[in-house]
């Protein structure tokens, strides 16, 4: 479902949309690439993920930190290809998140974009739980 916002911006007019949907988690691929005896572990996640309200594809890849209780960092950069008000192209973002023990959660910048989509900025937050699998609820606002 996606909402528009109009901004004034002195002279321009700048149009925010908000994009809720999920996406189906079709691969996980993690592996560790560094353990410790207490049961940290440092691993590399690769995802694709499936299609939906207008974004074709998307996938990320994710440096993981897992702590001994099984909470973890990561830093991830997500490639997404979507067609959006008939606009079509690609768009990276950059990001971070949590595992809490419950709930998946991060926060992604868009820092590039290609295509139609070359000028488009905006952000990209999800939260997920076990209930959640396989899909990952985003909430990408975004500007063009």
């Amino acid at each position: 479902m996606c909402v528009p916002h109009t901004y004034y911006l002195g002279m321009t007019t700048t149009s925010e949309r908000t994009l809720r949907t999920t996406l189906e988690i079709k691969s996980w691929d993690e592996k560790p690439y560094r353990e410790f005896d207490d049961g940290r572990k440092f691993t590399r996640a690769e995802v694709q993920l499936g299609s939906n309200d207008g974004i074709e594809s998307a996938a990320f890849e994710a440096l993981m930190f897992y702590r001994p209780d099984g909470t973890c960092s990561d830093v991830s950069l997500m490639q997404i290809t979507a067609t959006f008000e008939g606009k079509t192209g690609s768009f990276v973002l950059r990001g971070s998140g949590e595992y809490d023990g419950t709930t998946a959660a991060g926060e992604y910048q868009i820092v590039a974009g290609d295509g139609d989509l070359a000028g488009i900025s905006g952000t990209l937050t999800s939260a997920s739980t076990q209930q959640d699998y396989p899909n990952m609820p985003i909430t990408l606002t975004y500007q063009l």
